[in-house]
């Protein structure tokens, strides 16, 4: 077992301890490490590999497994690319994010909408489960054609409302409200879970690596596939799909009581907003289910139980 799935194991048992971790994690500041910093890591990280069952006390090793979390793939052990790591995420998507939920204009909104979903499907393959294989085909190509049918889709399914209404000059208050306050979280929830499952959907078709409490790989399990995509996915929809309800919900009290009438300051209050939601739902979301998933012998396949006596088994969720 990879020692960063150890390090999830024995410091990330809780939601809360899992929050913590990525909290610090996704500090945009570790994007500034260097490769030679990143992979000096790898090495302190092997030198502590066997003290992994119990939480660290030593602080520099835990920062050194924090810049791994970071940087590292736990599957393939390779650095991931800067504008993919996880510190990378919210300063990207955020001004994506604004942008999207300002549009009144289909044409915009799909063009803004295309490259939201682009990145975070990006993001989804470079950072999901690194073990699945596929020998009729080339797996890789598969994947970015299946994103980017999913990512078209959802820019389509995204744009249609805004379409729909300026289409046939639907201008009423009940409309807009509709259009523009109440669907884009829905839609955005959706669409971003669709995309995770289509872009990993190799994942529960060709199966992930499970392993035992001592880290041997002891077969290749769809139903574990299944079970990671489908966490991943549905913690990327409640981010998306929190982080475009609850601004609308904090800006209506915010215009309701008054606080802020000068439009402009409004406009920097919406963007403030936006960014603490983004900022504390991040983690949140990605602490929904634990990094180092967990699986029960019965919910195995029986030709992986046959080789093995062992109740638990463990995998690599993705993000």
């Amino acid at each position: 077992m990879d020692a960063k799935l150890c390090f999830w194991r024995a410091e990330g048992q809780s939601f809360f301890q899992r929050f913590l971790l990525w909290s610090d994690a996704l500090d945009p500041l570790l994007l500034l490490k260097s490769t030679n910093e990143i992979q000096r890591t790898r090495l302190l990280i092997q030198n502590n590999e066997k003290t992994l069952s119990e939480p660290i006390q030593n602080n520099q090793t835990k920062q050194a497994f924090l810049l791994s979390l970071s940087s590292i793939h736990p599957d393939t052990d390779k650095i991931i690319p800067v504008l993919f790591r996880p510190p990378a995420f919210m300063p990207i998507t955020l001004p994506l994010v604004i942008v999207s939920s300002v549009q009144s204009r289909a044409k915009h909104s799909l063009f803004w909408q295309f490259v939201f979903h682009t990145y975070t499907t990006a993001f989804t393959l470079v950072n999901g489960n690194g073990t699945p294989k596929a020998e009729e085909y080339s797996l890789h190509q598969k994947q970015i054609f299946l994103g980017l049918l999913a990512i078209s889709y959802s820019a389509c399914v995204g744009a249609l409302p805004l379409a729909f209404m300026n289409r046939y000059v639907l201008k009423s208050s009940l409309m807009q409200l509709v259009v523009k306050k109440l669907l884009p979280a829905p839609l955005f929830g959706l669409t971003s879970a669709f995309t995770v499952s289509v872009v990993r959907s190799p994942e529960f078709e060709n199966g992930i690596e499970v392993m035992d409490r001592n880290g041997k790989v002891i077969g290749v399990s769809k139903k574990a596939g299944e079970k990671a995509v489908m966490e991943t996915a549905l913690s990327r929809g409640v981010l998306f799909g929190t982080t475009f309800f609850l601004p609308e919900v904090l800006m209506y009290c915010v215009q309701r009581a008054r606080f802020v009438k000068n439009p402009r300051a409004l406009g920097s209050v919406r963007m403030f907003v936006i960014m603490s939601v983004l900022a504390g739902m991040l983690p949140a979301s990605f602490s929904m289910f634990p990094q180092c998933g967990e699986i029960k012998r019965a919910d195995l396949e029986p030709e992986i139980l046959s080789s093995t006596e062992e109740t638990e088994f463990f995998y690599n969720r993705g993000i």
